[in-house]
């Protein structure tokens, strides 16, 4: 299973102890197949701080409802008949009151799928074949409007989508220091494990995690894969000085 990689040395993952909520976090499921919704429903209501609000199985109702409801997150499937989970998400995103946070939910990992959600306004990306843990982890996330994406995503396609949309370095970038910003560059690379880090920048492992905790904490995220998305969204160079 690799959804979303979380490192307990740099950031504890987020819990129903850790998430900062002061209501329960509305949810809605669009999914076309009976069963998975119905198996997402028995997740979530166990889950004290969380309310599924709904269920619907095509991106038609997935908008009206959510819009109706007042979702907080809303979990898209991508391929329903009628309308499309990126076009709903698209909808969504584009709604003024930009209420409802989407995490598209599929069993595809393309990466022209990937760009599409990405691109239609998606702030996260999950396999089906997550685990309860991550998928609270993304709902908590995406309530707060962190992005959350598949580690099976890679960093070079996310790159490739920062360049087509000619996104430009961020000035939130600049709240890290230069040695900072070159190991979060090489997070964002694909060199995922603190010791392969340490060693393409030839410095110490202890360094490593250092300077990670550090940028986690500066630009208020909450492990490792979230920064690595953070520093390809904006375009956070290796080289910088």
């Amino acid at each position: 299973m690799a959804t979303r990689h979380i490192d307990p040395d740099v950031h504890p993952p987020l819990t129903r102890k850790t998430a900062v909520n002061t209501k329960r976090i509305r949810v809605l499921i669009a999914d076309d197949n009976r069963v998975v919704r119905r198996g997402l429903r028995l997740q979530l209501e166990a889950v004290p701080d969380i309310v599924v609000i709904g269920e619907v199985g095509n991106g038609a109702d997935a908008v009206t409802v959510a819009r109706n409801e007042k979702a907080d997150v809303v979990l898209m499937d991508l391929q329903m008949p009628g309308m499309s989970g990126i076009e709903a998400t698209r909808q969504l995103a584009a709604d003024s009151t930009r209420h409802s946070a989407v995490i598209v939910m599929t069993s595809f990992a393309f990466d022209e799928y990937v760009r599409d959600a990405l691109d239609a306004g998606a702030v996260g990306y999950l396999l089906k074949s997550h685990d309860s843990a991550h998928l609270l982890d993304a709902i908590y996330a995406a309530s707060q409007r962190q992005g959350v994406v598949s580690t099976r995503v890679t960093a070079p396609m996310l790159r490739e989508f920062v360049r087509r949309r000619r996104v430009p370095v961020s000035e939130a970038a600049e709240l890290l220091t230069a040695a900072e910003r070159r190991v979060v560059a090489v997070l964002s690379s694909g060199t995922t494990s603190n010791e392969d880090i340490a060693a393409f920048l030839n410095v110490s492992v202890h360094t490593v995690r250092s300077q990670l905790q550090s940028a986690l904490k500066k630009v208020g995220l909450a492990d490792r894969t979230q920064l690595a998305l953070w520093a390809v969204r904006n375009n956070v160079d290796d080289t910088a000085t």
